[in-house]
C-alpha cells in the first residue's frame, strides 16, 4: 500500500509543476543558505587555522610589554635583549628552537628594480621555529651570524619583485645605504586569511641588522619553538618565570612582557569562527520554516480544492489514516524535493564563492545529511495539519462541496 500512495502522491504533485515549483522555493532557499554558510563558514576556519599554524607549529612569542606609571598612563617597557634568548636557550627546557628577532622597515634595490618591504634580523632558528624551508641556496653560515655579515634570505615576493625569472643567489642587493649579498630564497607561503603577504620580508643575521640598520642591540621578539604541543603550556611558564627573574618583577607585580601561544591563538580563532558560522547556519534555517508554512498553506489549498476526490475515496472504503498518510508523502515528497535541490544549490554556491573570499572549499557530509532529514522533517511537521484535516472530512459532505 505505501508503495502505492507514493506514486499516487507523485502524481498529484506532477499535475501541478509550476504550484509544486512555488511551494518548495521557501525550501530549497532555506538549505541553500545554511548548506553555503556552514560550508564557506569551514572554509574560513580551515584557513585561519592554517594560516596560524603556519607561523610555526607549537610556537611562542615573546614580545615586551607595557609598563604602569602613576595616574594611570603606560608606557611601552624596555626592550628585549640578545641575553634574553640565550637565557631561554640554556635554562628553559622542552625548546627546540630560541631565535631573537630585531625588525626595519627598507627599500630593497636590485639594478632597475626597487621594492619596499621589511628585514628581520634573526639566525638559522628562525626558519625552524616559524616552519620555513629554503628554496635556493642555504641557511647563513656561523660566520655569518657571530659576524654580523651583510648576507641576506628572501621572500618569495621579494624575489619575484626584484628578481623575476632570474637567479638571486649570490647577487647583491642594497637595502637603504648598505649592500648585502643574498645567499636564499625561501618557499613561499602565499597570503594569509587577512590579507598580509607572508613572503614579502627579507631576513638577515640579526647583528648586521642592529649594527649597520638599527645602530642599537634591542630585540623587538624572541620565538621560542617547544619539542611538542604536550610541552607548550610548561615551556610558556618557564619563560614567564625565567623572564620575572630577568626583569625584577616583584611577586605580585604585573609582568611588562608578553607570551603569546600561537596554538591557543589558533584555537580561539577558530572557536569564534565556529560560532558565527552556527549563527549564520541557524539564522539562515529560518527561511526552512518559512518555506515550511509555504507547504501547509499549499497542502491546505490542495485539500480544499480536492475535497469531492476525498469524498469519494472514504466512500468506497478508504480509511482515514490511508487519507492522511497520501497527502502526508505529499508534503514529505515536496520538502525533501526542495532539499536536494538547495543541496545542490548551496553547494554549488560555495563552490563559487570560496575561491572569491580566499577559502578552501571543505565539504561537510553531516551538515549536508542534517539539513536533508531537516527538510523532511519540515514536511511532517507542516504537513500533518492539512493531511489531518483532508483525513476527518465528513465522506457526505465532502461529496456535497461544489
Amino acid at each position: 500500500m505505501i508503495w502505492s500512495t507514493i506514486r499516487l502522491a507523485i502524481l498529484e504533485i506532477g499535475r501541478n509543476i509550476m504550484r509544486s515549483s512555488l511551494t518548495i522555493l521557501g525550501i530549497v532557499i532555506g538549505v541553500a543558505a545554511v548548506i553555503a554558510m556552514v560550508t564557506l563558514g569551514g572554509g574560513a576556519t580551515k584557513r585561519i587555522t592554517n594560516d596560524i599554524s603556519r607561523l610555526g607549529s607549537n610556537l611562542l612569542i615573546l614580545h615586551p610589554g607595557s609598563r604602569g606609571r602613576r595616574g594611570g598612563v603606560r608606557a611601552e617597557a624596555k626592550p628585549l635583549k640578545m641575553e634574553d634568548a640565550r637565557a631561554i636557550q640554556h635554562e628553559v627546557t622542552g625548546i627546540n628552537a630560541v631565535a631573537p628577532v630585531a625588525s626595519s622597515s627598507t627599500v630593497a634595490v636590485y639594478g632597475n628594480e626597487n621594492w619596499p618591504t621589511s628585514i628581520l634580523g634573526t639566525d638559522n632558528d628562525y626558519l625552524v621555529a616559524s616552519s620555513w624551508q629554503i628554496d635556493q641556496g642555504r641557511e647563513f653560515t656561523a660566520g655569518e651570524i657571530n659576524g654580523g655579515k651583510l648576507s641576506c634570505i628572501i621572500g618569495a615576493t621579494v624575489e619575484k619583485k626584484l628578481f623575476g625569472y632570474l637567479n638571486p643567489i649570490g647577487a647583491k642587493m642594497r637595502l637603504g645605504s648598505v649592500t648585502c649579498t643574498v645567499v636564499g630564497t625561501l618557499q613561499p607561503k602565499g597570503q594569509s586569511m587577512f590579507g598580509r603577504d607572508q613572503d614579502d620580508f627579507i631576513l638577515m643575521p640579526i647583528k648586521a641588522l642592529q649594527r649597520r640598520i638599527l645602530g642599537n642591540t634591542d630585540v623587538g621578539a624572541i620565538y621560542i619553538s617547544a619539542k611538542n604541543r604536550a610541552t607548550t603550556p610548561q615551556v610558556r611558564e618557564e619563560v614567564v618565570n625565567l623572564m620575572r627573574q630577568r626583569r625584577h618583577i616583584r611577586s605580585g607585580a604585573e609582568n611588562d612582557f608578553d607570551v603569546h601561544d600561537m596554538t591557543q591563538i589558533a584555537s580561539t580563532v577558530a572557536s569564534t569562527t565556529g560560532v558565527m558560522t552556527t549563527f549564520l547556519g541557524a539564522t539562515a534555517a529560518i527561511s526552512l520554516l518559512v518555506g515550511g508554512i509555504g507547504i501547509m498553506n499549499i497542502m491546505l489549498v490542495s485539500v480544499t480544492e480536492r475535497t469531492r476526490e476525498i469524498g469519494i475515496r472514504l466512500a468506497i472504503g478508504a480509511l482515514g489514516h490511508e487519507v492522511l498518510l497520501q497527502f502526508l508523502i505529499e508534503a514529505i515528497i515536496l520538502s525533501l524535493f526542495g532539499g536536494l535541490i538547495g543541496i545542490g544549490l548551496g553547494l554549488g554556491l560555495a563552490a563559487f564563492v570560496a575561491p572569491l573570499l580566499g577559502v578552501p572549499f571543505v565539504l561537510n557530509p553531516f551538515i549536508i545529511i542534517i539539513a536533508f532529514l531537516f527538510s523532511g522533517a519540515v514536511g511532517v511537521i507542516f504537513g500533518f495539519f492539512p493531511a489531518r484535516r483532508a483525513a476527518q472530512l465528513d465522506p457526505i459532505d465532502a461529496l456535497r462541496y461544489e
